[in-house]
């Protein structure tokens, strides 16, 4: 059901929250990380170990990255060129090399029901190199379909160009040309101003077959949500929502509490009044600033599972307001 939030699970686990939470809150679609997951514990022991639904035990969709932007994300110690890229391990310093093909193979092995295709990710205000890592990604999308083997996969490719709207409509009438299920925009939320996020969204909305998911890579704030649904997206990942629950942070609507604040020390209410999940429905500030100072690990699974709850709830508000035709009143609402 879209619009879809995908809680982030690096390693093959969504942090400080179990796999019946996860689906008490109702999620569902999960993401793992290709490169964290080739790194360690190697994508042949995930297949050995049955794959990654049973591996992690999640019965539900999965959607892995292709690894491209943790790979690019390494700077120093990683080396790109048109066939693929070697790069240092960040565990152990050991080198290895990563290509379209490779790409392809470990997340078959993974076994996610949603693959991505390789791409490179390039600082978003540089034209030149956009160019290039454009083109790159044209050819490597092409790469991952020529090897792409199991029918139970569904291989998404990726749109990049940056800023740059002429390179994006390049970018998402060559990805829409060669048939994927669905298709990623990538390269986004990554320093660029949210005036430039949305022309961006606005140009490829005009591109991509609006009958195929829509995938915007590494968002996760309410205001991206509604702004970039509104713009044609369907899906969304982001480790925001855990992120901030590890750093006391709680999210109530467009704002964020810091619950280590003297403030909520005998606060009786929870984080959020209208909130229906577990968290809220329990426990009062004063206790989860408790937990905090106690360093206690609960706090940190509280304040997630309140976190994923808004945004896998606005999520299916969403939902139910396109379906209802008033998606327009209803974004209006929200960001009042």
């Amino acid at each position: 059901m879209t619009p879809a939030f995908a809680p982030v699970g690096t390693q093959a686990t969504v942090k400080a929250v179990t796999p019946a939470q996860l689906e008490a809150l109702g999620a569902n679609l999960i993401l793992s990380n290709t490169y964290h997951l080739y790194l360690r514990p190697g994508d042949n022991l995930v297949a050995e170990m049955g794959g990654l639904h049973k591996f992690m035990n999640w019965t539900g969709p999965l959607l892995t990255d292709s690894g491209g932007f943790q790979v690019f994300s390494l700077s120093d110690n990683r080396k790109i060129d048109d066939n693929g890229v070697t790069f240092k391990s960040h565990i152990d310093g050991s080198t290895h090399r990563i290509t379209p093909e490779k790409s392809i193979s470990i997340q078959e092995n993974l076994g996610a029901d949603i693959i991505m295709a390789f791409d490179e990710c390039a600082p978003p205000n540089d034209r030149a190199y956009n160019e290039t890592a454009m083109q790159r990604t044209h050819t490597w999308a092409q790469r991952c379909l020529q090897v792409k083997t199991r029918p139970d996969q569904a291989l998404f490719g990726i749109v990049q160009g940056g800023i740059f709207i002429d390179l994006r409509q390049r970018s998402a009438e060559y990805i829409a040309s060669l048939g994927f299920p669905g298709n990623a925009i990538g390269g986004l939320s990554v320093g660029e101003t949210k005036e430039e996020m949305h022309a961006v969204l606005d140009a490829v909305d005009l591109i991509l077959p609006k009958s195929k998911p829509r995938y915007l890579m590494g968002v996760g704030t309410v205001d991206d949500l509604l702004n970039s649904t509104l713009r044609g997206v369907d899906i969304f990942d982001c480790v925001l929502p855990t992120r901030l629950a590890r750093h006391n942070a709680a999210m109530s609507g467009r704002e964020r509490l810091n619950l280590v604040n003297a403030a909520y020390s005998h606060d009786p209410s929870p984080i959020d009044e209208l909130c229906t999940c577990y968290t809220c429905r329990n426990f009062s500030r004063a206790y989860l600033r408790h937990l905090i100072l106690a360093k206690e690990m609960l706090s940190a699974t509280l304040l997630s599972i309140h976190n994923l709850h808004t945004l896998l709830q606005l999520s299916r508000n969403m939902h139910q307001a396109i379906i209802d035709g008033r998606f327009q009143s209803f974004v209006a609402e929200k960001l009042l």
